[in-house]
């Protein structure tokens, strides 16, 4: 790596993100990083040694940045039900609404993709879910401790039906789904695991 840059590498790894979110991770050559970024091919290897690590590196940065602060939100558990509800509001708005809507998500994407068995994006994509996965059981836990929850709720597959909706959702909204749609699926999820006569709310409004 050269000792001095005229550029912030950060920067360009987020261009990439942005490349590899909209326009998918085996479809971005070189020259579109090159073009995205404006900066030398030289530059690029000599700061990241490759494609495949700058690649990895937009990945890192796409979790970070778009993906840990939605999951972060569950950790501790919340307030059970309405906090699982409240975070797929927000995973609903952010897939739907502004500059990035109807790309879906990029750690979905890749790992749906060829891409998805290389062993360091695999490595990567683990890590996150076992936070995703801690975070739901978080969160049930809770849900259970304030009695929202049905007893014959099943929280290892609940965990696991949760993922799931998280990542039909993604596919979903870049497919063009409506956000009523998604959100009164989601709401139609978790009021089949709520115990009769809670009143927390589970309607996934997005905050």
């Amino acid at each position: 790596m050269p000792s001095s840059k005229h550029f912030d590498p950060e920067d360009a790894v987020e261009a990439v993100v942005s490349l590899l979110w909209r326009q998918g991770w085996a479809e971005t050559g070189i020259q579109d990083i090159v073009d995205a970024t404006g900066l030398s091919r030289s530059s690029l290897y000599a700061t990241f040694g490759s494609k495949h690590q700058l690649s990895l590196a937009a990945l890192r940065l796409y979790l970070r940045d778009y993906v840990d602060p939605v999951v972060t939100a569950l950790d501790g558990g919340g307030d059970g039900l309405p906090s699982i509800a409240a975070f797929f509001g927000r995973l609903i708005k952010a897939r739907c609404w502004g500059a990035r809507a109807r790309w879906g998500c990029l750690a979905t994407t890749v790992q749906l993709s060829a891409q998805g068995a290389d062993p360091d994006v695999a490595e990567i994509l683990a890590a996150h879910r076992k936070h995703l996965d801690q975070a739901l059981r978080d969160a049930l836990g809770r849900a259970g401790e304030l009695g929202q929850l049905r007893s014959d709720v099943d929280t290892e597959a609940t965990v696991e039906y949760l993922m799931l909706l998280m990542q039909g959702i993604n596919v979903r909204s870049r497919d063009g789904a409506d956000v009523k749609s998604l959100r009164q699926a989601v709401a139609a999820a978790l009021s089949a695991i709520r115990a009769p006569g809670s009143d927390a709310d589970t309607w996934p409004q997005g905050k």
